[in-house]
């Protein structure tokens, strides 16, 4: 029994490994030549299947609103800080973006808002939530453990952008979404967080940093 969970957690580290180290630098080299939101689709959809055949898993999780019970105080204290903090970082670094697109292009704006949470969002929160904690989150010995390395892989996940902003900006709200997620196991509540903090970014004026359009080549 014991020979065989080892086996089983030697496939898994090697499934981590290819999941959150190899298909990111993937990414970076491909990413002139691939569609990002197509990559974030495939690799969610194999996530997807990583989960169905996990077990423990169930479908419902992905949905349960009830989950979001008792987490609107941590969702606005969090969003807050959010804010907070990406207004400081926005008027030190380029103050004459702030705000520029609800001020100037505010149709790209309201469909940056509503269509970046489905093509972004969504699939990022699957692969570095659920899958993390559901599959591979009894590899690491704790809690704090776990947090850590899933904000460090999801901030090393933001290095194809190429700037200092991404990555840095990610594993701190990383460090949000896995204690957040750690603590309520709510894929509503983590979607939610991200949505709003992403909504943050283009909003103030930071989406340059997280524009695939913007990366240099």
């Amino acid at each position: 029994m014991a020979e065989a969970a080892a086996r089983r957690d030697v496939r898994l580290w090697v499934e981590f490994a290819a999941f959150y180290a190899l298909a990111p630098a993937a990414l970076f080299v491909a990413l002139p030549y691939v569609n990002l939101y197509a990559a974030i689709a495939a690799t969610m959809a194999l996530g997807l299947v990583l989960l169905h055949v996990t077990p423990g898993w169930r479908w419902r999780h992905l949905w349960d609103l009830r989950s979001l019970r008792g987490t609107g105080r941590t969702i606005l204290w969090t969003s807050a800080l959010t804010a907070v903090v990406l207004t400081a970082l926005t008027l030190w670094l380029i103050p004459e973006r702030f705000l520029i697109l609800p001020r100037q292009r505010t149709e790209l704006w309201l469909g940056i808002l509503a269509l970046y949470p489905w093509f972004s969002v969504l699939g990022q929160e699957v692969i570095f939530r659920p899958l993390f904690w559901f599959r591979y989150g009894h590899l690491f010995p704790s809690g704090r453990a776990r947090i850590l390395v899933n904000a460090t892989v999801f901030g090393a996940a933001h290095l194809f952008f190429l700037n200092w902003i991404a990555p840095l900006a990610t594993f701190a709200g990383g460090l949000l979404f896995a204690w957040a997620y750690e603590r309520s196991r709510s894929f509503p509540m983590v979607f939610l967080m991200h949505w709003i903090a992403g909504g943050l970014v283009f909003t103030l004026g930071l989406g340059l940093f997280f524009y695939h359009g913007a990366i240099p080549r």
